[in-house]
């Protein structure tokens, strides 16, 4: 059971188990394991679910050995809570006059809504005198509506104060969010913090990059921030105004509507009460139009690339400054085209023979095409030969800077960053505008366009040459790189 999940005889339904350390049983009753249903037959899907439920039993467990303060989105739960009962309460009573649709809410599971009643004995009992006079009352059953509502709202309150331990200000604010008083109950983000950190959790079991997945994570609680700061429900239009909000290029906001995107069609596949809430809504991620750039404006914004005099000055700007490191990488990526993480994670072993011609075997790339094999140019052969003897690690390029995701690069292109600015170049110069310059002049040297493609590691567009082609041969490509006109001076 490493995954906790397990089915119960003659069941094909899988429900998740996690056993309790003895060490904080009493606190949960005296329980010896948590066990949940998760309401699929389907191993894969349960794989999912399972998730949000063992980080909140693992949560319990905790606070179970420290106290119990109130969670981080205390105040969004307690809210959603209060927000379910009203929409049972009014579901109630469109039905008893004829006029309701389906449940607008997810029906709580029997042994859930057993456990809260057990929890709550003196509710039970007053349940039993407002049903008797209801029942000696005309109309009585619509105002027992009402009556059980506010019943279980006051319940809701008392159990965020006895199962936790807040302090006489949290206590406070629990009774004015139960009341509804002074507008605290508004309108709030249903991109909550436990719902974000679910979704991380989905996405991290998908091997999605961390980089990527703490992007995305970013900007859903800025966009969760503001729908709560404007009191702004979730749809095409708060959507919108947050866009315009932002004041951002558009290639940088469709960043922010693809990361709504995927949250959204996560939520609407994994989360059963997301599912229910946004049934008959539009995805608010979809059909925007964001400004277009122009003519001389995407112009002026695009990145260009270095004459090869210009690299042959920073090459020798560097050297001058003894940045050796620097002086080496900028010729490396001359010579190569590549990357610079790329080559900042070149290794000793990624030097290989093909056919017997010395060659970097690139492993390690943002994409599929970028995985490839490149000669070293007749240039490089020096400094590669003095790089695999000097190398102290393992890496060809030395390098002490590694940031949580692991980048080698970060503190060498920040380096080069100040090198070209002291150089006098601008934004649109970076060490990426090398790459630009190797494909420039290889296009010069009338190398060939497919050639090109895999030698820098982009796609062709074609099957033909992306699927079936086994490539250019190690001769084929070193006579194309070697064409290359000299980076020195």
């Amino acid at each position: 059971m490493a995954d906790n999940l397990i089915q119960k005889k003659g069941e094909s339904t899988w429900y998740v188990k996690l056993a309790i350390p003895a060490d904080v049983r009493k606190a949960f009753g005296g329980k010896a394991a948590f066990i949940q249903s998760l309401k699929t037959g389907l191993r894969s899907e349960a794989m999912t679910r399972r998730l949000s439920v063992l980080a909140g039993w693992k949560a319990n467990i905790a606070t179970a050995r420290t106290g119990k303060p109130l969670p981080m989105d205390w105040q969004e739960s307690l809210t959603g809570m209060l927000e379910t009962v009203d929409r049972v309460t009014k579901h109630s009573k469109m039905t008893r006059i004829g006029e309701a649709g389906p449940a607008p809410y997810v029906v709580p599971d029997p042994a859930e809504m057993a456990k809260f009643m057990e929890d709550n004995p003196a509710m039970v009992n007053a349940l039993k005198v407002m049903i008797q006079k209801a029942r000696q009352t005309p109309m009585g059953l619509f105002k027992l509506d009402d009556e059980l509502g506010g019943l279980f709202k006051t319940a809701v309150a008392q159990r965020f104060e006895t199962h936790y331990t807040p302090n006489a200000d949290q206590k406070e604010q629990i009774r004015m969010i139960a009341a509804g008083g002074d507008g605290i109950r508004k309108v709030r983000s249903p991109i909550t913090k436990q719902r974000i950190a679910t979704f991380r959790q989905y996405r991290e079991a998908r091997n999605v990059a961390t980089k990527t997945v703490d992007q995305q994570q970013s900007k859903l609680e800025k966009l969760s921030a503001y729908l709560t700061k404007e009191g702004k429900p979730l749809d095409f239009d708060a959507v919108s105004a947050w866009l315009d909000s932002l004041k951002l290029a558009s290639k940088t906001l469709t960043q922010y509507l693809l990361a709504g995107n995927v949250f959204w069609k996560w939520a609407m596949k994994h989360d059963i009460r997301w599912r229910e809430d946004y049934k008959d809504k539009a995805n608010p991620f979809e059909n925007h139009e964001l400004p277009q750039t122009r003519g001389k404006e995407r112009a002026d914004r695009q990145r260009k690339d270095f004459q090869p005099k210009e690299i042959a000055e920073l090459h020798a700007a560097a050297s001058a400054a003894e940045h050796a490191t620097l002086a080496d990488l900028i010729l490396l990526g001359a010579y190569t085209g590549a990357r610079i993480e790329e080559l900042c994670q070149l290794r000793v072993e990624h030097l290989i023979e093909p056919d017997g011609i010395e060659s970097f075997d690139i492993v390690d790339s943002k994409t599929a095409a970028g995985i490839r094999v490149v000669p070293v140019h007749p240039a490089l052969s020096s400094i590669v030969e003095r790089l695999k003897k000097d190398s102290k690690d393992g890496y060809l390029i030395p390098s002490d800077s590694k940031n949580k995701y692991g980048i080698r690069s970060d503190a060498l292109s920040k380096a080069f960053g100040r090198l070209k600015e002291a150089q006098g170049y601008g934004p649109q110069h970076v060490f990426h505008s090398i790459r630009k310059t190797v494909i420039t002049q290889l296009h010069r040297a009338d190398v060939q366009g497919l050639l090109i493609a895999e030698l820098v590691g982009h796609e062709t567009g074609t099957v033909t040459f992306d699927v079936y082609s086994q490539g250019a041969s190690a001769l084929q490509k070193l006579a194309a790189i070697s064409k290359l006109p000299s980076f020195t001076a």
